[in-house]
C-alpha cells in the first residue's frame, strides 16, 4: 500500500520516516519530496508497505502523532491523476492559454487594449477583429 505522509518537519530525512514506519512492519520504500532549488524537504513524502494490514495499522496510529513538534498527517495515497492540466497541456482548468476557460477571463496580450472580456479572447482573427 502506498501511504502519503505530510506536515513533516523539514529536518526529517527518509531514514527518520522509515524508522517511524518500521514499528508497524516491513517498509518497501520511503521517499521524502525535496525542493529542487533549495535541496530542502517540502515537508511531505510517501511510504510503500507491502502488507496492507500493517499499513492500515500504521496509518491509524501515526495520523495526528506529534513528531518533532508537528502533528503529522498520514493517509492512504490517492492514485496519480495525470490529466490535471498545467502548463500548455490542456485538461483540468484549460492549462496555459488553452480552451476550457469557464471564467470568461481575458487571456490575450494584456487587457489594456479594451478587448471583450466576456468572449475569453485568445488572440485569434485579424488585428481589426480583435479590438472591435
Amino acid at each position: 500500500m502506498n501511504i502519503f505522509i505530510a506536515q513533516l518537519d523539514y529536518s526529517m530525512e527518509e531514514q527518520d520516516v522509515q524508522r517511524l514506519f518500521e514499528n508497524y512492519g516491513n517498509v518497501d520504500s520511503v521517499k521524502v519530496i525535496m525542493d529542487r532549488e533549495t535541496g530542502r524537504s517540502k515537508g511531505f513524502g510517501f511510504v510503500e508497505m507491502s502488507d496492507d494490514e500493517q499499513a492500515k495499522s500504521a496509518i491509524e496510529d501515526l495520523n495526528g502523532l506529534e513528531v518533532k513538534g508537528r502533528a503529522i498527517v498520514v493517509k492512504e495515497a490517492e492514485p496519480r491523476n495525470n490529466d490535471r492540466g498545467g502548463f500548455n497541456r490542456g485538461g483540468g482548468r484549460g492549462g496555459f492559454n488553452r480552451g476550457g476557460n469557464d471564467r470568461g477571463g481575458f487571456r490575450g496580450r494584456g487587457n489594456d487594449r479594451g478587448g471583450d472580456r466576456s468572449r475569453g479572447y485568445e488572440g485569434r482573427g485579424s488585428r481589426d477583429d480583435r479590438w472591435s
